[in-house]
């Protein structure tokens, strides 16, 4: 790696440098480019309080749930560093706009899908066209705050409108889910569509790379085919299916993925530059970025499902049990930036790795009744920890690449996050999906139809026991929800050990820079 991008991370970023400061125009620009943003994070979160309700309407089973939910996210993660590179030679904000009409004209097609398989084709759809925002917005928040203190003021903003559009999804779709239909939960983006489609033209100037040479379509293959199929086995694996073809689809995904990385190495223009893993803030902030939205996601994807189903809790009420973790996780990003300037980017993204591992800790202990309580304060925790690290990964990130490679380093720490929330939903959601079925057990009085019924999904039993009459379908409802918050157990413990590692590997990559900061 040149000398001067291994300098650019060594000087710390909030030095008081003499380039030109931002003005009204381009922080109306920046208030423009976290509407996408804000898109992305109510539709990952969202989703999740309406399972119950489409899960009665569509009727899917435990694995189509969880396509349902995590397809999404596997296409933006393996479409993530193709579309990056694509904006850097068509142009990031082109990009952006093509991405968000699509995103609105499948969200559309969310909306009203008539079947499990429909909705799954309409989230494939939902990733490819998210694909082209998250690297787009971050990369012209480069361009258009080139003055270092602002720009770390410009990518909190960033950050937390990701935090805040997840506050704003259990919210809103709360109460929508309290008067209209599920799809209504997607019909919402439409609108925030139409604003950033007029706005952006007018607000947000165009960014390329100026010199991106020839887009390798064999990379762009070899990565999307990778990517999914790697994951796909992973997903199946964790769910306990020992068989031949999960165990094929990883070992090829694996295999697809090495070959798209030593092809790489051989390109004059890469689709993915593997000298940004030479800098250690870059490699801190993407591994960091996986795990911390591994945690967030995970979790938002089975509390929903305890709470309404578990405990009984109403859209609306349950969407507030979860609102002040989201609300810390937005103030949280702002705060911590002069912590970071008194202490060091390792300490403050340590620290929040081990609180969101302590946000896990409590939901161990979460009982079988009566436990939102422990479900609020565990998720306030996450949230904490969360935002405490988000602000500061994405800075290291942006600031270590250099300018001309800013849509493919973003690029990158968004695979992070998007692969990071997939896996997050796949393993953590299959383990308790798995944990579920071997943990209900047949009930005396009710009909083996409804045993089997039950043991797909938590939303699944809760509609098997109001068509059963008297005690039974009390019985197995309780029996359903003892399962399920066994399953939450065991999947939180397993977060607890993923979380921890991932701060020791964190805390390792950033010795150096805990050094200079002393």
């Amino acid at each position: 790696m040149s000398s001067p991008q291994t300098a650019s991370i060594q000087t710390p970023h909030y030095a008081s440098p003499s380039t030109p400061r931002a003005g009204a125009r381009q922080w109306l620009g920046l208030a423009t480019l976290v509407l996408p943003v804000v898109l992305i994070a109510v539709d990952m979160t969202v989703l999740g309080f309406a399972v119950p309700h489409l899960s009665e309407d569509l009727a899917p089973t435990s694995g189509q749930l969880l396509w349902i939910v995590d397809i999404y996210a596997f296409m933006l993660a393996g479409l993530l560093i193709t579309m990056g590179s694509v904006g850097d030679r068509i142009g990031r904000r082109r990009l952006l706009m093509i991405g968000t009409a699509g995103f609105g004209v499948a969200s559309a097609i969310a909306a009203f899908s008539v079947s499990a398989e429909m909705l799954i084709a309409a989230r494939a759809l939902l990733g490819l066209a998210g694909a082209t925002l998250m690297p787009s917005t971050l990369s012209l928040i480069r361009n258009l705050f080139p003055n270092p203190r602002q720009r770390t003021l410009a990518i909190a903003i960033w950050a937390s409108a990701f935090s805040a559009g997840a506050a704003l999804g259990p919210i809103i779709g709360g109460a929508l889910l309290e008067h209209f239909f599920w799809g209504s939960v997607f019909l919402i983006n439409l609108p925030v569509v139409v604003v950033i489609l007029i706005a952006m033209p007018f607000l947000v100037t165009e960014s390329r790379d100026p010199h991106p040479g020839r887009l390798d379509l064999f990379s762009v293959l070899l990565s999307l085919t990778g990517m999914i199929t790697a994951v796909y086995g992973i997903k199946k694996l964790v769910e306990g299916y020992l068989e031949v073809l999960p165990v094929a689809a990883l070992l090829v995904g694996v295999a697809l993925l090495a070959l798209f990385v030593r092809r790489q190495r051989s390109l004059e223009h890469p689709l993915l530059d593997l000298r940004l893993f030479a800098m250690p803030r870059f490699r801190a902030g993407v591994s960091a970025n996986f795990m911390l939205v591994f945690a967030m996601v995970g979790s938002m994807f089975f509390l929903p499902q305890l709470l309404q189903l578990g405990y009984g809790m109403s859209p609306l009420h349950a969407s507030l049990m979860l609102v002040p973790g989201l609300v810390i996780s937005v103030a949280a990003s702002f705060l911590v930036i002069p912590i970071a300037r008194a202490t060091s980017l390792r300490a403050v993204i340590v620290g929040g790795i081990l609180i969101a591992a302590a946000g896990y800790a409590v939901l161990i202990l979460a009982p079988v009744e009566a436990g939102w309580a422990f479900v609020m304060a565990a998720f306030f925790l996450i949230g904490l920890g969360v935002g405490m690290a988000e602000t500061m990964t994405n800075d290291a990130v942006l600031t270590s690449a250099p300018a001309d490679r800013a849509g493919a380093a973003s690029a990158v720490s968004e695979t992070a996050y998007e692969l990071g929330g997939a896996l997050g939903v796949a393993v953590l959601g299959s383990i308790l999906a798995a944990g579920y079925r071997s943990g209900i057990d047949a009930v005396e009085g009710v009909p083996a139809s409804a045993m089997e019924q039950a043991s797909q999904t938590l939303g699944a039993a809760h509609a098997a026991s109001e068509r059963l009459s008297g005690s039974a379908g009390t019985a197995l409802m309780d029996a359903a929800r003892e399962a399920f918050v066994s399953g939450v157990h065991l999947t939180s413990a397993i977060a607890v050990a993923i979380v921890v590692f991932a701060a020791v590997t964190v805390f390792v990559m950033l010795r150096g820079d805990a050094a200079r900061s002393r």
